[in-house]
């Protein structure tokens, strides 16, 4: 009975593990960048209209 209980108490700790490990992950997707989102490319802007 002991190592049923064991094997038990294993797997609901295995499942803890995987879904804190996912509730992270998605977590970090989810953060804001730090630096702000500005082009690396800019085009002068000339006067005449197209």
């Amino acid at each position: 009975m002991s190592r049923l209980l064991a094997a038990a108490l294993t797997v609901a700790a295995g499942a803890a593990l995987a879904v804190a490990a996912a509730l992270g992950i998605v977590a970090r997707l989810q953060a804001a960048p730090e630096q702000p989102n500005t082009p690396l490319i800019t085009y002068e802007q000339s006067g005449r209209g197209s």
